[in-house]
């Protein structure tokens, strides 16, 4: 909004980016325009200043169906101010003069003229049908009917108003009505809700179930495989022992047939040298008998004397070494 500077015998207007000012001297305008500054005698013009930015404006109205049930529709209309003269003429925009405590009422009446229209329009279009058709589906049937209805009116157009939207946001009944007509569905919804729960319960469940059958199943098939593994090994245990026994078996029998063969080879040669023996000792007693008592008393003495221990010292008697010096003499003798 553009701002009035007072000084003796003259004003200054300074507008902004977003009014549109018209200054008016004796009927005529003097000027026109957006963003304008300039300076002015006091009490020789008066000045208009119109905004031209887009204006949202939202309101509730509320109108029978046709059933008699209130129906509140909630409605906003954009709008812009497209010929700020003409509105000027039609619209409370004066800046000056104008009372310290007034402000101008122009963008209220414009507002209050939209409201009328799209009342007028939803009136007639609502009373047309019941209230449970009204609020169930038919916003969009309702809402171009509120859209034709600005497209068509002439008096905003001819006062340089231009609505651009007209949306219509909801339609609800009163909230008593509402409550009741929203019982069922609610009932519906929470019927709705417990059966889903029911079912997120019963596949929780079955879930539940399944893996504890699976894990079940799972033990099952880790005890026949420790099963079939303990038997495995079992068969291998036995097959190991029966092929050690054979093994074993066999190595004996091989050592038996050793031995039977060493011991005929031993047997042969204890024959061999037995009988050597027996040859050597045959002729050895043979030698002997036809040896004289003296030979065989000394061979005597010298198997007694290889059989018996050590002896450390000897004591001959005069006796003794008599007796041997006499039967040596006497061999002599004999030429023996």
């Amino acid at each position: 909004m553009g701002t009035l500077h007072h000084h003796p015998l003259v004003i200054r207007y300074q507008g902004g980016p977003g009014d549109h000012v018209i200054q008016i001297r004796a009927g005529r305008t003097i000027r026109s325009g957006v963003g304008q500054s300039f300076w002015l005698r006091a009490g020789r013009s008066a000045l208009a200043e119109v905004p031209i930015a887009d204006r949202a404006h939202s309101f509730l109205v509320q109108t029978p169906s046709a059933d008699q049930q209130n129906v509140n529709a909630q409605v906003s209309i954009t709008y812009r101010i497209e010929d700020p003269e003409a509105a000027a003429k039609h619209y409370d925009f004066g800046l000056y003069p104008r009372g310290a405590s007034a402000d101008p009422q122009g963008l209220w009446q414009i507002d209050e003229l939209v409201t009328r229209l799209a009342s007028s329009s939803l009136a007639s279009a609502i009373a047309a049908m019941p209230l449970s058709e009204a609020i169930s589906g038919s916003l969009d049937e309702v809402g171009a009917a509120l859209v034709l209805a600005f497209e068509r009116d002439e008096q905003l157009r001819a006062t340089g108003v231009g609505v651009v939207d007209a949306r219509l946001m909801a339609l609800r009944p009163d909230e008593g009505v509402e409550s009741s007509l929203r019982a069922p569905l609610l009932e519906r919804l929470q019927a709705e809700a417990d059966r889903a729960l029911y079912e997120r319960r019963a596949l929780a469940v079955a879930r539940e179930s399944q893996i504890s059958e699976n894990e079940l199943q799972s033990k099952l098939d880790l005890a026949r495989k420790r099963a079939d593994l303990v038997d495995q090994e079992g068969r291998n245990s036995r097959r190991e022992a029966e092929e050690k026994a054979a093994a074993d078996a066999i190595a004996v029998e091989a050592e038996a047939r050793r031995i039977e063969t060493l011991a005929k080879a031993n047997e042969d040669d204890w024959k061999r040298v037995g009988g050597a023996k027996i040859a050597n000792e045959a002729a050895y007693v043979r030698a002997l008998a036809e040896a004289g008592p003296d030979v065989v008393r000394a061979f005597a003495l010298k198997e007694m004397a290889h059989n018996m221990p050590s002896i450390g010292s000897v004591t001959i008697t005069p006796d003794m070494l008599t007796d041997v010096l006499s039967a040596f003499a006497g061999s002599a003798k004999r030429g023996e």
